[in-house]
């Protein structure tokens, strides 16, 4: 049975809370009490920060990646390798690979994986844009930094295939990560190494 407040406005605030990925009501109600608990200038902080993120945060028109302008720090960033891409399923796994230090070049964010049970195809991720790139830009290496999960093997395939006609070395993540294993929950020092001892996608694929 849902909770009934005798505020409209906490009602309001709970129904939007719980909207947010892995918040039910229960956790809403507690995060909307813990801000009425709190000094208004805090809330009032937390919801000018919300606001100013989402109007100026969007996409670098490169890379796809989360930016302030219309091309990332990453892209513009000189010291970058702009010859390797590294290819990866979102701007999480960005963040994550970037913990680890291990790549210096460039990203390239699909913006999700091919899952036909999920509706998902590959026109509905940023896949013609990265075979755009490596046509036009001087690109030697294409890092598949996706997944180990069937949806992560389908993409990369599919993204392998797609390249097949250009001159890029196409590399994948050595697999020292779980097969099945989302890229955001591996320790900093597998990935690391996962990176630093990529491997041929051509060679996995004629081993299976």
């Amino acid at each position: 049975m849902q909770q009934s407040f005798n505020s409209s406005l906490l009602e309001n605030a709970v129904t939007e809370l719980s909207k947010l990925p892995g918040i039910g009501r229960k956790t809403a109600l507690r995060l909307a009490l813990h801000l009425l608990r709190r000094e208004p200038e805090e809330a009032e902080a937390l919801g000018a920060s919300i606001i100013d993120m989402r109007r100026n945060i969007s996409y670098c028109t490169r890379c796809h990646n989360i930016s302030e302008q219309s091309v990332c720090p990453i892209c513009s960033d000189p010291r970058r390798d702009a010859h390797t891409v590294c290819v990866v399923e979102n701007v999480k796994d960005v963040i994550t690979i970037e913990s680890t230090h291990s790549h210096h070049g460039l990203y390239h964010v699909l913006g999700g994986l091919i899952s036909p049970i999920d509706g998902v195809s590959p026109s509905d991720l940023e896949i013609d844009s990265l075979v755009e790139r490596v046509e036009k830009e001087d690109i030697r290496e294409v890092i598949l930094a996706l997944s180990p999960t069937i949806e992560g093997d389908t993409t990369n395939y599919y993204i392998f295939r797609k390249l097949a006609s250009t001159p890029v070395k196409v590399t994948m993540l050595a697999r020292g990560l779980s097969i099945g294993n989302e890229l955001e929950y591996a320790d900093e020092l597998t990935l690391g190494r996962s990176i630093q001892n990529r491997v041929l996608f051509s060679d996995t694929f004629n081993s299976k």
